[in-house]
């Protein structure tokens, strides 16, 4: 076996599990020891600066610059004591991953010795080069200054010996470079307003913040087959590949029996999440052969974008030690179901109330009804810019495949609440409104107890989906820094909860009780954002049709999309809300643009070498092997035996011919595309034509690939298959 691909083979049949060093004790015993938690806190700071500490965390107030160096020195000594030895201002930049500089705590002294040290300045600020990360313009590359500031409201922890600081990342004249400064100014926006609105019906309201659970889906390949598809090592999925006979048409995989190595890393992965105060909870086989999520419990959702972050990074880690390749990406494997992140988000208050938990008493149930009806319309009012938050060139590939949900951006809410949204739609004052009674199935088998339904039963259809007491927006793609569809769903809920204030507060100055102004100001909403609810199957081409009629947008790919982050509608929206200016905006649409460009000009150029350099030389070499082998036949058989036994393999050496010829036009015709696209200087001109000129090459010149990999020789196939990549072994 001298083809790589069985040498890859070979190295992956002897993988054994690799075995799992548990901790001793239970998992509270360990869980958050790598990070600077409260009980840390209390235990190194002195009683001064852990109030100012807790003031910032939980009022928004700034940390004194003096205070800053004590809580720099115990940061610096609980670091110690766990083995740090440098630190780094841990931030996420536009790259959509994280970015960290390490310095060490050593300083030198006289006599050639070193001492640690670590200040408040270097705790509060640091200077990293801003010029290579994507600014959209926002700074020249000769201009290179940017700043990471600290952010106290998420913990520092540890990492490979290194302590790590979340902080932001600014430009030198104070635009955001990143995904955390604008979901901290969300955050904010959203507090101010949904705590004027909560005091409505309760004044002890001091705090409103948004909460997220995020459900992560992943691959796993073995890391010796990873290695022997460039595709995989370059473009992150597969751009050849003939479908399995098995693969997840028996529904099978879902749920089943966990792989012995898959659940070794799985438990690793949990070990390491844990200490590092990440609740993963959930672990589960997904639906396609080698394809796993993982879920924590919900946090703040600035605490959980972070921990998000942070996964996606220790998943690749823990990967290696276990032989794997972790795959993030939306769309690796044609197909089969790719992977989503879904996003659970909630608002939360300070005297322990989930805002969108249906009430049990009719008080609590208005306050329900009126937060659920701003979300809507909230949703109804800004779809194009949700639909704009989760774009990508992997994305783009999973929405709308009968897997996920589709790019319409819709609202499932659930028999019993949507009846219920009917029913005040048609009241004629809020007297009549009830409290939210929990429904109940009684099964008819002894010892089985009842089972108490949730609020609505669940669409997995549905891109944005009311479960109980919180919204699951489903069609966030695998890869994708959770932030950027957070920070714009809480930024429409703020501005719409502020013009919900605004009416009612105008028609209670008119002489209206405030409760019947906040009834009649719902009510209108519920009938403004009808259109946005839909209940049925959105993966069914009847949807399309009716969200076309109901004038909802369905921008399928990623360069239309975009459009709407840089309307006038949306700049007024961020600008009005203090969270981002016309310029960040205008950047970050010129970074989606360019790193779309880039993805799809990376894949049209692995696609063109592996079929130049692997696939046609292998189809040839198998071609003349035919060849021979026919004019072989051809010496030792008379002229009629020859025709009647050779017929299969001449029309083999045909289709082979054909399939070869169809490849070497096709990926010159797409380089030559690929050649005008890249001259073009408009982003926007340029990710239509990758689009329209050169990826619809793509799925042609798989086409015939594919079909030469299921007629070609197995020994001399040069890449692992889909029947080996998708079967962890």
């Amino acid at each position: 076996m001298t083809n790589f691909r069985f040498r890859a083979l070979e190295k992956t049949l002897d993988r054994k599990v690799v075995k799992v060093e548990y901790l001793s004790g239970k998992v509270s015993d360990y869980f958050g020891s790598m990070t600077f938690n409260h009980e840390v806190m209390r235990q190194y700071l002195t009683d001064q600066a852990y109030k100012a500490l807790m003031a910032a965390i939980e009022k928004g107030e700034r940390v004194d610059r003096k205070v800053s160096d004590q809580i720099a020195s115990a940061m610096k000594a609980w670091a110690i004591s766990k083995g740090a030895t440098h630190y780094t201002h841990w931030f996420h930049p536009l790259t959509g991953a994280t970015a960290e500089k390490h310095d060490a705590f050593i300083e030198p002294v006289s006599g050639g010795k070193a001492i640690e040290e670590f200040e408040g300045t270097s705790l509060v600020q640091q200077e990293p080069d801003a010029s290579s990360f994507p600014s959209g313009g926002i700074r020249s590359t000769f201009e290179a200054r940017g700043y990471t500031v600290w952010d106290p409201t998420s913990p520092a922890f540890i990492l490979d010996n290194t302590l790590c600081i979340p902080t932001i990342f600014i430009s030198y004249t104070g635009e955001s470079l990143d995904y955390k400064t604008p979901l901290l100014r969300s955050i904010a926006a959203l507090d101010k307003i949904a705590v004027e609105v909560c005091k409505y019906f309760d004044k002890n309201v001091n705090k409103v913040f948004p909460t997220l659970g995020w459900e992560q889906e992943y691959f796993l390949v073995d890391d010796a087959l990873y290695a022997a598809r460039p595709d995989l090592v370059l473009a992150g999925k597969t751009v050849f590949g003939h479908a399995s006979a098995k693969d997840q048409q028996l529904s099978d995989h879902y749920f089943g029996t966990i792989n012995d190595r898959a659940l070794a890393f799985m438990q690793e992965l949990e070990i390491e999440a844990h200490k590092l105060g990440i609740t993963l909870k959930t672990r589960h086989n997904e639906v396609a052969p080698g394809q796993f999520e993982c879920a924590p419990v919900y946090e703040e959702v600035n605490v959980s974008v972070d921990h998000n972050q942070l996964l996606m990074h220790i998943l690749d880690k823990v990967a290696r030690r276990h032989h794997f390749k972790v795959l993030l990406h939306e769309k690796p494997y044609a197909g089969v179901n790719g992977s989503g992140k879904h996003n659970n988000w909630s608002l939360a208050t300070d005297t322990g109330v989930n805002l969108l938990s249906p009430g049990k008493t009719p008080k609590d149930n208005f306050r329900f009804v009126t937060i659920l009806a701003n979300i809507l319309k909230a949703v109804h009012s800004n779809e194009e810019l949700l639909r704009a938050s989760i774009a990508s060139e992997g994305n783009d590939l999973r929405l709308g495949a009968n897997e996920a949900p589709p790019a319409i951006i819709s609202v499932f809410l659930g028999e019993q609440v949507s009846a219920s949204l009917d029913e005040i739609e048609k009241m004629p004052n809020r007297k009549k409104l009830k409290n939210g009674k929990q429904k109940s199935v009684i099964v008819d088998i002894p010892k089985i107890p009842e089972v108490l339904l949730d609020n609505t039963d669940r669409n997995r259809t549905s891109p944005f989906a009311f479960t109980g007491n919180k919204f699951e927006f489903r069609a966030v793609g695998s890869s994708a820094n959770t932030a950027k569809p957070m920070f714009v769903l809480n930024t429409i809920m703020a501005d719409q909860l502020n013009e919900f204030k605004a009416e009612v507060d105008a028609l209670i100055a008119s002489g209206l009780k405030k409760e019947d102004a906040i009834f009649n100001v719902v009510k209108a909403y519920i009938k403004e954002s009808k259109n946005i609810r839909f209940e049925g199957n959105s993966y069914s081409d009847e949807w399309v049709k009716e969200a076309a009629k109901r004038g909802l947008s369905n921008n399928r790919s990623t360069p239309e999309a975009l459009k709407a982050f840089v309307s006038e509608k949306t700049v007024s929206l961020f600008e009005r809300n203090h969270v981002m200016n016309k310029t960040e905006l205008e950047a970050r649409y010129e970074i989606k643009l360019e790193k779309y460009i880039k993805k799809l000009q990376i894949e049209s150029r692995v696609l063109g070498d592996l079929a130049t350099n692997h696939i046609l030389p292998t189809a040839i070499a198998y071609q003349n092997r035919l060849i021979e082998n026919a004019k072989g036949l051809k010496e030792v058989l008379d002229s009629k035996t020859f025709v009647t036994l050779s017929r299969n393999q001449l029309n083999a050496i045909k289709f082979i011919s054909e399939h070869i010829a169809a490849i070497k036009d096709l990926t010159e015709a797409m380089v030559e595309a690929r050649k005008k696209a890249n001259v073009i200087e408009d982003s926007a001109e340029k990710a239509a034509a990758y689009r329209d000129t050169v990826m619809i090459y793509f799925d042609k010149i798989r086409y015939h690939v594919d079909k030469l990999e299921f007629m070609v020789d197995d020994e001399l196939w040069p890449l692992p298959k889909y029947r080996e990549l998708l079967f962890i072994r």
